[in-house]
């Protein structure tokens, strides 16, 4: 049993809250948050002296194994180079204050279960397995004179790809069911085209109706939900239409789109670090010279997207979606929100909603009885000031997962 004492509390629920709370710690889980003083026998007690406690943030869209910023590159990578190479990303994520991560292709089960079982230290990691793209979609990493087979020996299966390519109803339903049986927690998908693949522009439509039905189908059967890569107002509102419960990127939405998604109570993922990184280090870190300049195209866009996302009421998580030496930069999302939507807002979105959107509102995301003991302590208020929780860490003087001390310096 632990308690933390005097600790100013900061999560969905308290904005401008200056009272001293007691904040009693039982195994992984919050027992209990009094403005009261708490005794217990026996129990360890910690003086936060009036420290920032809140809870550990949760980044709803990140690539844990894309340490090589090509994609195709990081595909090819053997499974043993894949797996090590993620170790340092997970950790630091987890020293930034990132206690859950939900991966957006390319993760697996065994992963996921390897940092549960504390065979490696990392965040809670929800997975989708591989993303499905079609062919010549944004998971088709050929270039234009490449016309090999896409995957002649299920190399998709490699630690490092990100994604599969599948076309045809009977063959995404097979693919949503494969990755449900190799312990998908949710299903991705891409319906639009992106940066990062060579030879879809922005604005293509991918998977026919009929597939997408198929997919969203699959994915309630298995009692859970599917996100979508997607930029375009007419790919967004087309996916949200037939489903899809969240959407990715999102740069060039438009009124309409966010009218369909605050219809149907779709979430937005927005990562406008990723643009802003690969602007900063792309060409470095081996990203080609044409998906930089559809970076440039969206970069600008995706931060007027927040503000039309928020005129619509479109509840938005906090993803960063980076690549490659650009994970450094994952808590850069917070400041880049913070600017246009303020510092709670951004904070609220990096805790409470990004818990719902893992489906686990109310144990992830909150200081309060029966969530889980994820936290971190903070010397300073970020609500006042965001750039608290950003860098690598280094003014956050505490983080917990699991009612565990991942690291702390507090007496």
């Amino acid at each position: 049993m632990l308690i933390l004492k005097n600790a100013r509390v900061l999560d969905v629920n308290h904005e401008h809250d200056d009272a001293r709370y007691s904040i009693v710690i039982e195994n992984d889980t919050i027992r209990e948050v009094s403005r009261e003083p708490v005794s217990i026998n026996g129990a360890d007690v910690i003086d936060v002296d009036g420290k920032t406690v809140m809870p550990g943030m949760v980044d709803c869209h990140a690539h844990v194994i894309a340490s090589v910023a090509h994609l195709g590159n990081n595909g090819r990578l053997p499974n043993t180079f894949a797996v090590l190479r993620a170790v340092p990303i997970l950790a630091g994520m987890l020293h930034r204050g990132f206690t859950t991560v939900r991966d957006a292709g390319g993760a697996d089960y065994a992963l996921s279960r390897a940092i549960e079982e504390g065979v490696i230290a990392g965040p809670r990691l929800f997975v989708a397995g591989k993303a499905l793209s079609q062919t010549g979609g944004h998971g088709d990493f050929r270039e234009r004179f490449d016309n090999s087979d896409p995957d002649p020996c299920g190399c998709h299966r490699n630690l490092g790809a990100i994604g599969r390519i599948v076309d045809g109803v009977d063959e995404i339903r097979k693919a949503v069911r494969e990755e449900m049986r190799s312990g998908a927690h949710h299903i991705k998908i891409m319906a639009s085209g992106g940066v990062a693949s060579p030879t879809d522009p922005i604005g293509n439509l991918q998977f026919s109706v009929d597939e997408i039905k198929a997919v969203v189908e699959e994915a309630a059967s298995h009692q859970t939900y599917v996100m979508a890569h997607a930029y375009t107002g007419k790919a967004i509102a087309r996916v949200v239409e037939l489903g899809v419960r969240t959407i990715e990127h999102g740069n060039l939405i438009d009124d309409e789109a966010a009218a369909v998604m605050a219809k149907h109570g779709a979430f937005a993922v927005p990562t406008l670090v990723t643009y802003d990184a690969m602007s900063k280090v792309g060409t470095r870190s081996g990203v080609g010279e044409s998906a930089l300049a559809k970076n440039e195209s969206v970069r600008i866009q995706g931060l007027k997207a927040l503000e039309i996302l928020k005129r619509h009421g479109v509840k938005m998580g906090l993803g960063t979606d980076l690549l490659g030496d650009m994970h450094q930069y994952q808590s850069d999302e917070l400041s880049i929100r913070a600017d246009i939507l303020g510092a709670f807002e951004t904070i609220c979105q990096a805790t409470a909603i990004g818990a719902e959107i893992v489906g686990m509102q109310g144990r992830l995301g909150v200081i309060a009885a029966d969530a889980f003991a994820d936290l971190l302590v903070v010397d300073g208020d970020p609500s006042r000031d965001i750039r608290l929780l950003g860098g690598q860490g280094e003014r956050i003087s505490a983080v917990m997962k699991n009612g565990a001390w991942v690291r702390q310096a507090l007496s």
